[in-house]
């Protein structure tokens, strides 16, 4: 007796993005609502969350669900939806006045495979709802890679070429950029790794300052300055240099 007229969707935020789920229901008496979590496998009810919208401020990736009773003690659930949080999304960063148009985060980057060898490509979108995924090569469809993670088993040298991946939804679409994937027998070591081997050399014993500032007298506090020096800690170390990080 209890029908859902509108299912809460997924969403894919920064963190410390302000919105709500949705969940609308009719029956033939009043109705009830309770708002349920899911992380790390453990399912929680969400206190004094009795609404139809149930209001999120995203600080981690959760999913959700939303019970609907009805005074005969009927009960139906809503469809289970992902509430993916960005934690770094320093490029790409939504504009102010974001209306939850697409927005790449993460981009895939340049394959150099065997033959034979599993090759996989990556991406991520923000967007509200959450953005879908069609994978491209050399401007053709591929019709089975409609996920964030583009996963060949075994990879032949016709996979070969130029790919890259369209995030879309209701409000439109954003691509990410177009990369170069080379499947052969017998690869050369790529380019960027023998320049890593040149200044690896000359980078020992250098030091590096890394500053991360976030207070700022007169502008808003950016996203993620202290995740940006942890990170760029691990490359400048990775090529020898002793990092010396100072926050704000």
């Amino acid at each position: 007796a209890i029908a859902i007229t509108e299912q809460p969707v997924s969403v894919s935020v920064p963190v410390g993005y302000s919105f709500s789920l949705r969940c609308r229901a009719e029956g033939r008496t009043s109705l009830q609502y309770q708002w349920f979590c899911q992380h790390q496998s453990v399912c929680r009810q969400i206190p004094g969350a009795t609404k139809q919208d149930l209001p999120i401020t995203a600080q981690q990736t959760q999913l959700y669900t939303c019970r609907i009773n009805d005074l005969y003690r009927n009960a139906v659930f809503s469809d289970w939806v992902k509430v993916e949080v960005h934690q770094c999304v320093a490029r790409g960063l939504p504009p102010r006045l974001w209306r939850g148009e697409p927005v790449i985060v993460l981009n895939p980057t340049e394959q150099r495979v065997e033959v034979g060898k599993p090759l996989q490509l990556q991406c991520a979108a923000m967007g509200v709802p959450a953005p879908s995924y069609q994978w491209y090569r050399n401007g053709n469809l591929l019709e089975q890679q409609k996920k964030k993670k583009l996963w060949i088993t075994h990879a032949k040298v016709s996979d070969s070429g130029t790919y890259l991946c369209c995030a879309s939804n209701s409000h439109g679409e954003h691509w990410t950029n177009a990369v170069d994937v080379h499947i052969g027998k017998t690869l050369p070591p790529p380019e960027h790794l023998q320049l890593c081997r040149l200044v690896f050399p000359l980078a020992t014993g250098k030091i590096a300052l890394l500053v991360g500032n976030n207070h700022y007298q007169h502008h808003p506090n950016l996203m993620a300055p202290i995740t940006d020096v942890f990170e760029l800690s691990l490359l400048l170390e990775q090529l020898g240099f002793q990092v010396v990080s100072l926050l704000d």
